[in-house]
């Protein structure tokens, strides 16, 4: 039986280097990580793989070390203004690491022209073996599963994917029935954790909690075990759960990516 691939991502240690990171994945038990090779906001703390070669040799020398392979590389935003031949770069240091899978998020409100660019996006990463997946999320311009699936499908390219995140699909109220009639090759991987309480109004609140409070799976109310179902079996999961209160009260990363696999784990089993 294949070993199914757990993957450390980087927003559950983003405080740490990317040669730590996989340190930290290696000694907690994971089979993989994700590198953020261009950061989510422009506040967050950064390490620049795709301009720092000492960085990127000694983070690959560290992923040989321990057999650590990468999984994904994030994030990439198409937006009105994507010239997606700038993504090259990127794209080519993610292939470098090994790379199967590439995270992107959908910022322009013109559907039509974010749907040509992924297009654009997939056939440029193919070069590249790499599988773009549109992760939707509730305060984009893909806000939930059937308008990421639609983008996808309507790019019609065979590497084009649609990233599940257990956060994201509890937050946009997207549908465990949609989700079933997904075309298995459409989801080659997802991201797990879990979520508490009910859905705010506020969409200021919920991209709060999505980038600083998440809960491990089975300590929040997500129906995970639903989710788990509806996803194709044996699916790879990135385990990406920010916990910035466990942060601050000085749990180290290891500690967090360690409870982070340890739930998955416990979940799993149950499933």
């Amino acid at each position: 039986m294949t070993q199914r691939v757990m993957s450390l991502a980087a927003l559950t240690v983003l405080e740490l280097s990317p040669e730590d990171m996989v340190e930290v994945a290696a000694r907690a038990g994971y089979s993989h990580v994700g590198l953020r090779l261009e950061p989510a906001t422009a506040e967050e703390h950064h390490f620049p793989l795709v301009a720092d070669g000492g960085l990127r040799r000694r983070t690959a020398a560290r992923l040989r070390d321990t057999g650590i392979r990468v999984l994904d590389v994030e994030i990439l935003r198409l937006k009105p203004d994507t010239r997606v031949a700038d993504f090259e770069a990127l794209l080519a240091v993610g292939a470098d690491f090994g790379a199967s899978e590439l995270l992107v998020a959908g910022n322009d409100p013109d559907e039509q022209r974010m749907t040509d660019n992924f297009a654009a996006l997939c056939d440029l990463a193919g070069r590249y073996g790499l599988h773009p997946h549109l992760e939707f999320m509730p305060w984009t311009d893909a806000r939930n599963l059937t308008q990421a699936l639609r983008v996808v499908e309507q790019a019609g390219c065979d590497n084009g994917c649609v990233l599940v995140d257990a956060f994201h699909f509890d937050r946009s109220a997207s549908s465990l029935d949609d989700l079933r009639q997904v075309t298995p090759k459409r989801l080659r991987y997802a991201q797990l954790c879990d979520v508490a309480g009910p859905r705010p109004d506020d969409m200021a609140e919920i991209l709060r909690q999505a980038r600083n409070e998440r809960r491990f799976p089975g300590e929040g109310d997500c129906d995970l075990a639903g989710l788990l179902s509806s996803l194709p079996a044996g699916i790879a999961l990135s385990l990406e759960i920010p916990t910035r209160q466990l942060y601050e009260q000085g749990v180290s990363a290891l500690q967090r990516a360690q409870m982070a696999l340890d739930k998955t784990r416990t979940l799993l089993a149950q499933h």
